[in-house]
């Protein structure tokens, strides 16, 4: 008997050839792309900074023994603690190899740590009897500390080509696999196309499954697209390959996933989070009670004065009260000096100000100029409804050009993930007044959006500040 074909016999009564039962064999495999072995020259890299940062810490605390004192910590004691610090923060990471400067902020964070827990060890044992005595303990401590720092800085700077011409840009291998899908543009990726290669993944083929690792061989990620119908297979061969692999999906983009859970019997995609934690809403509330308290203090004859000022003019009511959206997209009454006649006013807020505003009161057109008809928000902060900083609320009517705010942008209800405030950092860029065009509103969501990215106290404190500038601005009218 002699074989005809690859995989096929010739052995059947007939004499035509018929295919085996088992194994079922592939074709032969296109030649996987060859990639330099990343995880070892990471590991190189890595043991590089390893031994710079014991260098740093060797000559810091030499040096500081020549210009002050012998530190009380010596090298054999600092330098496990520091290192068993560094690589739980970890200062040792993909991260830091694709970082501009390699990441010195957490060496110096395990280095400050390391000190803390051997100056909490000698004051809480005694070990050091010397340590305790004047000064000079203290004087050598931050010595050492200073220039170990500047030279862990220094050592990186110099080891940072290195790494890079040994790493690349993104220290990865990156394998994409176009499996009749579409695959994004990814510059450092290496892009295979699975029908040219032979590749798909096929859990009844042993053959298949040995190229598919042939070719996933080495690679710290491995992306595919690829039908619905597949994912599962694929899923299945990522799993068993040892691999971290990913399957795209448009809807992950479109939802703009965050991440996933799983419970016994379901499965679901988590698509938002609260921007704030407990402990941000409770700062941000406290500091929004303290400064609108203190602002309404302060300023509580002004508040009268504009008050009076208002009521005399016309005999109207002091106060504008509109419905605006807040958060979680609840109605709130919102509270302004009124700055229009009253049977001018716009309950909906369909029409924006204009400079030639014939709506506008004499008095209005002072207080709208100095932003002063805004003052009566603090009141709105007091009761809950809104926060000192944050996007700004929006009359429901409201248009940009020819459409509603939300037509123009979807993301527009995002904003009302926080508080709305009464300023923020769109009005402290400036992007104030009427929105006459569609790209006004663009500018101001997108820094809106910016602001829900990462909350601070202190940057609510830095908008504050920036918004004393532009109080009296030109688009208030």
């Amino acid at each position: 008997m002699r074989p005809t074909s690859f995989g096929l016999r010739n052995d059947a009564p007939t004499g035509r050839p018929i295919a085996p039962a088992t194994p079922r064999l592939s074709p032969a495999p296109a030649i996987p792309p060859k990639l330099p072995p990343m995880r070892q020259r990471r590991l190189q890299s890595y043991l590089a900074l390893v031994l710079a940062d014991g260098l740093a810490i060797g000559l810091g605390l030499a040096a500081a023994a020549r210009l002050t004192a012998p530190s009380p910590f010596h090298l054999d004691l600092l330098l496990p603690i520091y290192w068993t610090i560094a690589l739980i923060l970890p200062a040792y990471s993909l991260a830091t190899l694709t970082d501009r400067l390699l990441a010195p902020s957490k060496a110096i964070a395990a280095l400050l740590l390391a000190h803390i827990v051997l100056i909490t060890a000698h004051w809480a044992t005694l070990l050091s009897h010397e340590a305790g005595r004047g000064t000079g303990g203290v004087g050598a401590v931050g010595a050492a500390m200073g220039i170990t720092i500047l030279l862990m800085i220094a050592l990186r700077l110099m080891l940072r080509p290195m790494v890079r011409r040994r790493c690349g840009a993104h220290a990865q291998n990156l394998l994409m696999i176009d499996d009749d899908g579409e695959l994004p543009a990814i510059a450092h990726g290496v892009r295979v196309h699975a029908r040219t290669h032979g590749l798909r993944p096929d859990l009844s083929d042993p053959h298949m499954l040995d190229r598919l690792g042939r070719y996933m061989d080495g690679m710290d990620r491995v992306l595919v697209a690829c039908p619905a119908h597949r994912r599962e297979a694929w899923s299945l061969v990522f799993k068993s390959a040892n691999v971290s692999g990913e399957i795209l999906d448009a809807e992950v983009h479109m939802l703009d996933v965050l991440g996933s859970r799983r419970g016994d019997d379901y499965g679901a995609l988590v698509v938002s989070v609260q921007p704030l934690s407990m402990s941000q809403r409770a700062t941000k509330r406290a500091f929004d009670v303290a400064v609108a308290g203190g602002a309404i203090l302060a300023l509580a004859p002004l508040l009268a004065v504009v008050a009076l000022l208002i009521r005399l003019g016309d005999g109207g009511p002091v106060l504008f009260v509109q419905n605006r959206t807040g958060r979680n997209n609840r109605f709130f009454p919102i509270y302004k000096f009124r700055s229009m006649r009253v049977e001018r006013a716009d309950a909906v807020g369909a029409r924006s100000a204009s400079r030639d505003d014939d709506r506008i009161t004499p008095i209005g057109r002072l207080i709208r100029r100095t932003s002063i008809d805004e003052l009566p928000q603090l009141f709105n902060v007091l009761r809950g409804h809104m926060s000192i900083v944050g996007p700004r609320p929006h009359a429901i009517g409201s248009l940009a050009g020819e459409q509603l705010f939300w037509d123009v942008d979807r993301r527009y209800w995002l904003r009302h993930a926080v508080k709305p405030g009464l300023t923020g950092l769109a009005q402290m860029r400036g992007l104030r007044g009427a929105t006459q065009t569609e790209s006004d509103l663009t500018r101001r969501l997108k820094a809106d959006l910016e602001y829900l990215d990462g909350w601070t106290i202190w940057r609510d404190i830095a908008i504050i500040v920036g918004t004393l500038r532009v109080l009296i601005h030109a688009r208030a009218f």
